[in-house]
Formats: structure tokens, C-alpha cells, sequence
């Protein structure tokens, strides 16, 4: 029981230190070019780092998951909005899994 505490310690000390770090040690305005961009992306790249796995893992067949994913890049790409988007894919892992089921 006594790792535990520790365990938690640590991960408050690191968290915590991650967070407060960049606001004491930053204290001017950001103009490297490369720096704003990399900050500027990193949001859409901890959304989709998270997102992806749990996209292909939710349904019992990988490849469905991997069907509707695709099918929702293209119907994304052709600028669809979001409900379009949500109900196409759901509609492919239907689709998909009905199918692969009946192979």
C-alpha cells in the first residue's frame, strides 16, 4: 500500500512540473517559427494519437474499425459535415461486420 502513495507522488510531481515549468521558464513572447508550429499542431496530433486506436479497437472485427475509418477520411476530405461523417462510419461498421460475419 505504501508503493502506491509513491506511485501517485510521482505522478503529481511530474504532471505537475510539466505544467508549470513552460510558465516559469518562458516568460517572453514565442517567434521561432519552427517552435509555434510544432506548439500549434501538438492539440490535433494528442486527439488523434488517442482517437485512431480507439476508432479501429471498438468494434469486434479490426477490419471494420479500419473500413469505417477509411470511408470517414473520404467523406472528411470532401468536406462532409460531422454528423454526415459519424453516421456514415457507423453505418460501414454495420455494414462491415454484418459481412464479415456472414464469410
Amino acid at each position: 500500500m505504501h508503493n502506491n502513495y509513491t506511485y501517485i507522488f510521482v505522478m503529481v510531481l511530474v504532471t505537475y512540473s510539466l505544467r508549470v515549468l513552460p510558465l516559469t521558464l518562458i516568460r517572453q513572447q514565442i517567434t521561432h517559427p519552427f517552435v509555434r508550429a510544432f506548439l500549434y499542431y501538438v492539440p490535433y496530433v494528442t486527439l488523434s494519437v488517442m482517437t485512431f486506436p480507439a476508432i479501429i479497437l471498438a468494434t469486434d472485427n479490426p477490419i471494420a474499425g479500419m473500413a469505417a475509418f477509411v470511408i470517414g477520411v473520404i467523406f472528411a476530405w470532401y468536406k462532409h459535415n460531422l454528423l454526415t461523417v459519424a453516421v456514415v462510419c457507423c453505418v460501414t461498421v454495420y455494414l462491415a461486420d454484418f459481412l464479415l460475419a456472414m464469410m
